[in-house]
């Protein structure tokens, strides 16, 4: 087995995991990119192969990660995905024993997501020039973004068909392939309404597209693109907070809380499925709150 074999074992598993579990496209390639390391690194050291593999070779290739500096949490996903591919192994009775059984995943902490102000957002909003149609066209995707919770993932994919303004609510198809209606707010809707008048129509190639916002070229927008967007907005508003892609959404999250909305609304906004994954807000709400008292209580 040669690292063709290799490649074609890890596409099968892939494929699997896609029918079975659903996972998203990003997961599945950063899956797809963890595996083919493994099994590239596993070539160079000789006669050995992902089937071959022992529980030695794995904590040698788990040693040489550390050396590389891979942080904890790169490690947690390839882990995540190593085990499923050997648990799937298993099952097609491709080999005997399990390399990875006795493996402890790395201890991951809780960072706090980076998030920005209301005032940093107000800013980052105010951007974008509206005299140009890729201005308007940005400033409906930013308020957008902000008035839902967005994944950029789920912002640029988004068609015509995916909203209804005389509801007012989005529908959003997230990790998973799992629905969620999001109301969108007077704002946005605003926003979308002027876009889909004045700039839509100039950007788009083909007149019977559904896309809801192309790019320059008319066609679909990647992730990247819209994220280089971003990256300029925050240079022209003078933002000094750090930025992520997930910035915004961190930003929908932590100001609902701090307004006092419910954490399982929140929770029931982003699509997560696990509540777990949603409380990491009200850490930085509490952040927020603690650094509010300290600011303005008399024993503060």
């Amino acid at each position: 087995m040669g690292l063709t074999d290799s490649t074609s074992l890890v596409n099968q598993y892939l494929d699997a995991c896609w029918l079975e579990r659903g996972l998203s496209d990003n997961t599945l390639n950063s899956y797809r990119q963890d595996l083919m390391a493994y099994a590239k690194w596993l070539d160079a050291q000789g006669e050995i192969n992902i089937l071959k593999a022992s529980h030695g070779d794995l904590n040698r290739y788990l040693a040489h990660r550390y050396e590389q500096q891979f942080n904890a949490r790169s490690t947690a996903r390839f882990l995540s995905a190593v085990r499923g591919l050997y648990q799937y192994c298993l099952r097609e009775s491709l080999v005997a024993v399990d390399p990875t059984l006795r493996v402890e995943m790395p201890k991951l902490g809780k960072p706090l997501p980076k998030t920005l102000s209301e005032a940093d957002v107000e800013a980052l909003l105010a951007a974008p020039d509206l005299e140009q149609p890729i201005g308007l066209r940005d400033k409906a995707m930013l308020e957008l973004l902000y008035a839902c919770g967005l994944r950029v993932s789920e912002l640029v994919s988004l068609t015509t068909y995916d909203l209804n303004l005389r509801q007012g609510v989005i529908r959003l198809m997230g990790k998973g392939s799992k629905e969620r209606l999001v109301p969108m707010g007077e704002e946005a809707i605003r926003w979308l309404l002027q876009y889909a008048k004045e700039a839509r129509p100039e950007l788009l190639r083909n007149p019977e597209s559904d896309v809801l916002f192309p790019s320059n070229r008319g066609d679909q927008m990647t992730r990247q693109t819209f994220w280089h967007r971003i990256k300029h907005y925050v240079t022209l508003a003078g933002v000094q907070a750090a930025v992520s892609p997930h910035t915004l959404r961190h930003a929908f999250a932590t100001h609902l809380l701090n307004h006092g909305a419910d954490l399982r609304v929140v929770q029931l906004l982003l699509g997560h499925s696990d509540l777990s994954t949603t409380q990491i807000y009200t850490h930085v709400a509490r952040h927020r709150l603690q650094e509010l008292h300290r600011e303005h209580h008399p024993r503060g």
